[in-house]
């Protein structure tokens, strides 16, 4: 009975981890370019009073064994690169990726970041930046007397200026790919980082090399399916509420036990 308070106790720990993913998915549904999470779980070890496989007589062996399990935890959080919701905007410097592949940006302290999040704007010096501030990688300045915009679905950048009116082409937009992007380091503020698991940037040319293509005055929206978080979060709850259950059941085993006396 001890072992199935702690085993319970493991399981409600779990699903507030579970919870928590939960939560933050559901906090994170309007925010641009932002990827769901999903917690995995796995079973710890086991208490093993008999093998399976263990002889019993000469000639037989036992089928099944005795293995009790001692609860379970969290393993990881694995964040769901699925598209989001497209939305239109008609800005010219909200550009979404349509398929694989993360803006690079530029950190004050000169690391890359990468993001989903397309919804830069123009500082005053003409470069393209994010919300906070961080310069688009490579480099795209919109000269002042530009007009009009475009940004081609392979990341050309071209513009008008006064009394000309043909475009000229300014700067190009690269993006990078990975491996395994589910390995990126998050950082807040939609920014992710590389890691060893992640694998190094491919950086290319949007249309290519299985990158994504480029779609201006759009927007990525969260990946998150509000319904299907709120289905998850009833099952966290019920699986939450199953391990109280569990441990109050095993404390009144327990209070029994404790009560009997010789007669």
């Amino acid at each position: 009975m001890i072992r199935a308070l702690w085993s319970a106790a493991s399981g409600m720990k779990a699903q507030q981890t579970n919870l928590d993913v939960i939560s933050n998915n559901l906090a994170n549904v309007n925010t641009s370019g932002f990827k769901k999470q999903r917690a995995d779980f796995e079973d710890l070890l086991y208490q093993i009073d008999r093998e399976p496989g263990a002889p019993v007589e000469p000639g037989s062996t036992v089928p099944t064994g005795v293995q009790v399990g001692l609860g379970s935890r969290v393993t990881g959080t694995t964040r769901m690169m699925g598209q989001g919701t497209a939305e239109v905007t008609d800005n010219p410097t909200d550009i979404m990726i349509q398929g694989d592949g993360f803006f690079q940006v530029i950190l004050p302290n000169g690391t890359i970041a990468y993001t989903r999040n397309g919804a830069f704007s123009i500082d005053g010096e003409g470069q393209m930046v994010t919300s906070d501030g961080y310069l688009l990688e490579p480099a795209v300045t919109i000269p002042e007397d530009a007009t009009e915009i475009s940004i081609s679905d392979t990341g050309i950048v071209s513009v008008k200026v006064a009394d000309d009116p043909l475009f000229q082409e300014i700067g190009e937009i690269e993006l990078a790919r990975f491996v395994n992007p589910a390995g990126l380091l998050a950082t807040g503020k939609s920014l992710f980082l590389e890691t060893d698991a992640s694998g190094a940037p491919i950086v290319a040319t949007p249309s290519e090399d299985g990158i994504g293509s480029i779609v201006q005055g759009t927007i990525e929206r969260s990946n998150v399916q509000v319904v299907e978080e709120m289905v998850s979060m009833i099952t966290a709850q019920r699986a939450y509420e199953a391990g109280s259950k569990a441990i109050q059941t095993a404390d009144d085993l327990l209070a029994i036990a404790n009560s009997m006396k010789k007669g």
